[in-house]
């Protein structure tokens, strides 16, 4: 069974259609995600709610609950960029129950799968949505030794 679950982390409580409808209330919301994968649901899919706003996902972590057996887990994702064939992003075992993904960026919709074992595996990421540039601006980022320095040019 997929148990999935969302939990609003932004400072103000706002629900994502607020966020696109009223100009006063920040450009950026912050929602944790999370689902359990397991041998009787062995995928998950995380789906935008608005298609308008620029939406951004992160992975964060994949960890093996303690019930799990001692077998080879492996987790592949698909996103709605990537070809339509799941990638290993996770394999995991007993002796390296979890993998931290620093920066793993998806674009939704992100489909998860148990490619192997029974689990139940713990899938922890954080989207984030936010308004979207208007049209007549444009940025562009120099990267100067690792940093990236966004510069907002009108167009002419």
């Amino acid at each position: 069974m997929t148990s999935c679950f969302m939990e609003n982390d932004s400072v103000a409580s706002i629900s994502l259609s607020e966020l696109s409808s009223s100009s006063s209330v920040s450009d950026r919301a912050s929602v944790h995600w999370g689902c359990v994968l397991s041998g009787s649901e062995t995928t998950a899919v995380f789906k935008a709610e608005n298609d308008l706003l620029e939406n951004q996902f992160f992975i964060k972590t994949i960890c093996l609950s303690e019930e799990a057996g001692d077998e080879m887990h492996i987790v592949a994702v698909c996103d709605g960029v990537g070809a339509s064939k799941p990638l290993p992003v996770a394999t995991l075992r007993h002796c390296m129950p979890m993998i931290s993904f620093p920066g793993l960026e998806l674009i939704p919709p992100v489909t998860f799968k148990l490619c192997s074992g029974k689990g139940p595996v713990f899938i922890s990421a954080q989207h984030i949505t936010c308004k979207s540039l208007h049209w007549n601006t444009y940025i562009l980022f120099y990267v100067f030794r690792g940093w990236a320095k966004p510069t907002i040019l009108a167009p002419c």
